[in-house]
């Protein structure tokens, strides 16, 4: 492929509108070879001989030089850099050298667990059929069958569970099977508990916010048990590029790393083209839908027969842009483009899996489920639709085209969001490697409370367990008040009502419990949704999509958690509306920023769904607004707040403009701009203003975590306010609209339409915040 002959192409569309506003080339880098300080076994040195791998690179040896040193490692480094080598070449020269060591391997997916399956025993397979007779004839210490390496999940068949257990040397799984199937029956695993030599955890950039906090709490459980069995296995873990590798990777196992950052591995050159809506509307600066632009991007690859993937943040965006694609494509090459996302069966993934690698298709919409490194073969282009959240994962998803040194091409799509239109306007940020912290709290006691009582059903808790979760008592002590726990003799134990704990927590949420999705037509489940995003997306009128094809929920059952949906075909789709209250708890710290009082704390609040809108496809107009009747979600968290300067509030009203809209506005563009300092979605954060705020009495903006207890980001927020309000005063300043739009101060979920926002007097606000 010509990466740059086809961005020529798209410059010379008569539909063109100077959506390109930086191409970023990053050039061709060579590959850096390094040394180990000690040989690998000789076996696995012809193993390698045999795979036509002759050197390593720096970033391998470094990662092995600290492995073999009996350290816990992280490697963070760019996709395709070849990180699943170090941990494979670790692990196949202890089981050379020790022939009842054992490895686990922990993967965030079903699928790409499979994957690395093949990948490993694609490794051993010279080791165990023609190296081992070569080098030592008549040694079976040496062979390391590929039957000794098996995936453990949901799908694992029942009659071969058992002797994976037993025999199996590689246990590759994910977080869920860990949690669920491995720990509350670890007397089955104990052969590989007592002679565990690695844990391997990859993608671990994955593993932030609740999810990540959920993990980390399973990993306390995971080496609790391991000192049970006698064995202090090490970690390895692998990540995308972060700003916090050494810190998450500690945070997430409780133990210390040494950090692997510097990438030896050879890149072919990559075009990265930052693609920016056009106006559509002078006068309020809207744009054309990013969707309607992603689907013009791939329809283009597509008939010029580049192999390429859109990715998407949301299940409903896949499979618009799907639909949208198809619509702008000949009959012939319609079949030749698929959407891919959660929610599909296991055999529909993998059929599309299997398609797309053979070359049946050229193109794929997919969620975030493809950014992880699933082979689906050699990928020529790119297209995130919308900013990914962070810069970790947006060079993630690039990082899926151009996997070998082969020339490459990547969109980011802008949507009108402040933080998307801060990129779009400072390409630099994002290509100067400002990579973005993974934040995770395993603290946090709507989290740790259930995993203590998982780890009390495994095995009995007690004090010296503080090494591993933490001083904990007031947690046990509600969970023997609740009837959960009783003390004897200085030990927890489950009591006799409890059964199986592990099967009600969630580990991809803070709540356990979810919705199902039923065909009003003929009964059956279409999808769940966690209980938590229920109200945002089956809610009564809401249009779900499904495989291509629009429900409309026509109920909403709270009791029985059932969202009954009718088959509809629809031109258009809906979002929620919702309104926020804050009430302070307690005061955790204060501080001093330019002048201005800026508090952390707990708060409680309340979100009420009050509405929704229906937006027209493509254009993404707002055709109706219609209200809803759903009872308020409460939840502690944490919140950071800020006082407003009295100065700015004096130049506000010199100047005749709205106070309470300023305050709004502000809210809204420090809240898109958030994602930029943590790991995070704006979903996971939310935000209040209020011109007086009856628990300080005076006008205040709150940014809180939107997941009960807190998972840290607020707290990021507090150390980096600084930084936040001068990128949030960047943002709104430099914006060309006049009166504040998506792209500055506008917010697609705002409860009150967006009304009032006051774009000058928010300018005026940010100047003195950082004054």
């Amino acid at each position: 492929m010509d990466a740059a002959a086809f961005v020529h192409h798209l410059i010379s569309l008569p539909d063109y509108r100077q959506q390109i506003v930086h191409i970023e080339h990053i050039p061709h880098q060579g590959a850096i070879f390094g040394k180990l300080d000690n040989p690998l076994h000789p076996c696995l040195q012809a193993c390698l001989k045999c795979l036509g791998i002759s050197a390593l690179y720096s970033h391998q040896t470094k990662a092995l030089n600290a492995t073999l040193a009996g350290k816990n490692v992280m490697i963070a480094t760019p996709a395709a850099s070849g990180k699943t080598l170090c941990y494979h070449l670790a692990t196949l020269d202890a089981f050379l050298h020790d022939k009842d060591s054992r490895a686990l391997y922990i993967f965030p997916t079903k699928a790409l667990a499979q994957d690395q399956l093949r990948s490993v025993r694609q490794i051993a397979r010279p080791l165990s059929l023609s190296v081992r007779p070569r080098l030592n004839r008549g040694s079976r210490s040496e062979a390391i069958p590929t039957e000794a390496m098996a995936t453990f999940d949901g799908d694992t068949p029942q009659n071969e569970r058992a002797n994976i257990r037993k025999q199996a040397r590689i246990v590759l799984t994910n977080p869920d099977m860990l949690h669920l199937g491995i720990l509350p029956n670890h007397q089955s695993w104990s052969r590989l508990f007592r002679n565990l030599k690695y844990v391997v955890i990859d993608e671990t950039h994955i593993y932030r916010g609740v999810f990540g906090s959920h993990i980390a709490n399973v990993m306390r459980r995971l080496r609790r048990l391991c000192a049970f069995y006698d064995s202090t296995p090490q970690f390895i873990c692998c990540s995308a590029t972060i700003a916090n590798p050494q810190e998450h990777a500690r945070n997430l196992v409780g133990l210390p790393f040494e950090a692997i950052v510097e990438d030896g591995s050879p890149h072919g050159e990559k075009y990265f083209v930052f693609w920016n809506p056009p106006v559509i509307d002078e006068a309020k600066t809207s744009r054309r839908s990013p969707n309607s632009e992603a689907a013009l991007l791939l329809g283009e690859l597509v008939q010029k027969e580049i192999r390429s993937l859109v990715f998407t943040r949301t299940r409903k965006l896949t499979e618009l842009i799907y639909i949208y694609t198809q619509g702008q494509l000949s009959p012939f090459l319609k079949d030749k483009i698929s959407p891919y996302r959660a929610g599909y069966l296991p055999e529909d993934r993998r059929r599309i899996e299997r398609q797309f690698f053979d070359g049946e298709l050229l193109g794929l919409v997919a969620t975030t489920a493809l950014e992880l490194g699933i082979n689906i073969g050699d990928l020529e282009a790119t297209v995130l639709t919308g900013y990914p959240g962070s810069i970790a994962s947006a060079w993630q998803q690039a990082g899926r085209s151009g996997r070998s040194a082969h020339s490459s091409l990547s969109f980011l799509v802008a949507q009108e969001s402040p933080l998307d239109q801060y990129l779009m306007s400072n390409p630099d940020f994002f290509f100067s490697k400002n990579f973005d912290n993974a934040i995770i709290n395993p603290g946090n006691p709507y989290i740790l409370k259930p995993h203590l009582l998982c780890a009390a059903w495994e095995k009995p808790l007690e004090a010296k367990d503080e090494e591993f979760f933490g001083e904990s008592n007031a947690l046990l002590a509600e969970l023997e008040q609740e009837g959960r726990l009783r003390k004897s003799q200085e030990r927890w134990y489950p009591t006799p009502s409890i059964s199986y704990p592990a099967q009600d927590i969630n580990i991809r949420a803070t709540s356990g419990q979810s919705y199902a999705v039923i065909d009003g037509r003929d009964g059956c489940l279409l999808e769940t949704v966690e209980a938590s995003v229920a109200f945002f997306q089956v809610h009564p009128g809401a249009i779900y999509l499904h495989q291509g094809e629009s429900y409309l929920v026509t109920k909403l059952d709270l009791a029985r958690r059932i969202a009954w949906a009718e088959a509809k075909p629809v031109d258009y789709y809906t979002q929620t509306m919702e309104i926020h209250d804050v009430r302070v708890t307690n005061l955790l710290e204060k501080k001093d920023c330019h002048g201005v009082k800026v508090c952390f704390g707990d708060v409680d609040v309340t979100i009420t769904v009050v509405g929704f809108k229906r937006k027209k496809q493509f254009t993404e107009e707002v055709i109706a607004e219609e209200p809803l009747d759903l009872p308020p979600q409460n939840f502690p968290t944490k919140a950071l707040w800020f006082d407003l300067p009295q100065k700015a509030s004096d130049r506000i009203a010199d100047a005749g403009l709205d106070f309470h809209g300023g305050l709004h506005a502000c809210e809204h563009a420090a809240i898109g701009i958030l994602p930029l300092f943590a790991l995070c979605d704006r979903n996971d954060i939310g935000g209040v203003s209020t011109a007086f705020h009856p628990d300080t009495g005076k006008a205040q903006i709150f940014i809180y975590d939107a997941h009960p207890g807190g998972i840290g980001i607020a707290e990021k927020g507090f150390e980096m306010i600084g930084e936040l309000w001068q990128a949030a005063l960047k943002v709104v300043e430099e914006c060309p609209c006049t009166d504040g739009c998506p792209s500055c101060v506008q917010s697609p979920k705002c409860g009150n339409n967006n009304q009032p926002l006051d774009k000058e007097a928010a300018v005026i606000l940010f100047e003195e915040l950082v004054a």
